[in-house]
Parts: C-alpha cells; sequence; structure tokens
C-alpha cells in the first residue's frame, strides 16, 4: 500500500504544479493500517469526519504517529460530539453555525486551548450542503470573531459534485475573493482555504486552495 500511496501522492503533485497546497489525507474510509502506510508515505495531516470512530483510529495509533501528525475534523459537527473533538483535533473545518461556533470556544476555555478553526462557506448555497450563505457569513462574521478561544484560519468550502469546469472555477475564485473580503472588512489574518477533493482538487490548487483534503484518489490501488 505504501508505494501506491507515494505513486498517488507524487502523481497529484505533479497535476497541481507549481501550486503547493498542504495535502490532507482524508482517512474516513480506511482503517488504522492506512493511517500508518500514509504516514509511512510522508504524510502528516489526517482528515477525518465521524467524531467517535476517528477518536478510536487516533488513539490506536502508534505514539511517533500521534505525536508528529496534525488531525482534521472535515465533517458536519454536530454540538453533543464538540468537546471530544476539541479535546482531539488539532483543526476544525466545518464551523458552519454561530451555534457552533460558540460551543468549540466554551469546551476549547475549558481545557485552556484556543482552537484552529475555519468558517464554512456553503457558496452554491445547497439546501443539502451546510454552511453559511455569504450574507450570513458577513452578518455573523464579527461575532465569530470575537470568541477568544477560536483561532479562524480561513474559510472552507465543498463543491457541489455534479458542476461543470467553468462553474467550479467560478465557485472556488468567489471562495477565493469572499476571503478577501472578510480581511479587508474585518481586519482580520486569513490565509488558509481548506477546498478541494479527490475530484476537482486540480481546479481548487489554481484558484487559491491552501489546503486540499483528497482520500479515493491518494488511496486508489488502480
Amino acid at each position: 500500500m505504501i508505494e501506491n500511496i507515494k505513486k498517488n501522492l507524487s502523481q497529484i503533485q505533479e497535476e497541481i504544479a507549481p501550486y503547493t497546497p498542504k495535502i490532507i489525507a482524508v482517512t474516513k474510509y480506511f482503517g488504522v493500517e492506512a493511517m500508518i502506510e500514509a504516514y509511512k508515505a510522508g504524510l502528516r495531516n489526517f482528515g477525518e469526519s465521524r467524531a467517535v470512530e476517528a477518536i478510536e483510529k487516533i488513539n490506536s495509533l502508534p505514539d511517533e504517529i500521534k505525536e508528529n501528525s496534525k488531525f482534521h475534523f472535515i465533517g458536519h459537527l454536530q454540538t453533543n460530539k464538540v468537546n471530544k473533538v476539541v479535546q482531539n483535533f488539532d483543526f476544525i473545518h466545518s464551523v458552519d453555525s454561530l451555534k457552533l461556533a460558540k460551543a468549540i470556544s466554551d469546551e476549547a476555555e475549558k481545557i485552556g486551548k484556543v482552537q484552529n478553526v475555519f468558517v464554512q462557506l456553503n457558496n452554491a448555497n445547497e439546501e443539502q450542503k451546510y454552511g453559511f450563505s455569504k450574507k450570513e457569513l458577513f452578518e455573523y462574521f464579527e461575532e465569530i470573531k470575537s470568541l477568544k478561544y477560536l483561532k479562524i484560519l480561513g474559510l472552507m468550502n465543498i463543491a457541489p459534485l455534479e458542476i461543470g469546469k467553468k462553474e467550479l472555477e467560478a465557485l472556488f475564485e468567489d471562495v477565493k475573493q469572499t476571503q478577501i473580503e472578510l480581511v479587508e472588512n474585518f481586519s482580520c489574518d486569513l490565509k488558509e482555504i481548506s477546498m478541494g477533493m479527490s475530484n476537482d482538487y486540480q481546479i481548487a490548487a489554481a484558484h487559491g486552495a491552501t489546503m486540499l483534503r483528497i482520500g479515493r484518489k491518494l488511496f486508489s490501488t488502480t
């Protein structure tokens, strides 16, 4: 498996050159063994979206991997799982409501941690997807920004699956533009954009992604 991961990683890096976003290995559909192999292949960032299952996997990893890796929570986070996720994850990519932002800040305060987060932008306005519309984002951003135990690193976006290249480019470009507008309007320092997955990472990288969330493409054996 390690050789497959190395080959896939090298191919992804070639395809996104000259851009060099951080690659998060999305391991939610893979077991502990796959995480260990990905670590051996040089990956240090792991993305999971199911809290209880993910924490079991993280706790099963050898100490060396736990100590030298960063863990990213990338799925929808229910408020009743916030305490566990804050305790076990370095980054939360999916802050999709003011209520959730407050809950994360409250839990982080309890353990004396400032939690790294991304605010999820649903700029395709998909009803079945979580996240702030652009209007809501500008409406609530000051309040989210004021939460003392959150560090907002940037924006996160999940593009619709059934969408053409031109629409994808426009959507990702809009995420980048929204980030610029937030920095200008709220005098904040937002350096990161988490967008792009196995089916659209090349377009995301070319339009400002600093983190790509890749699972299937990275672990493919074909």
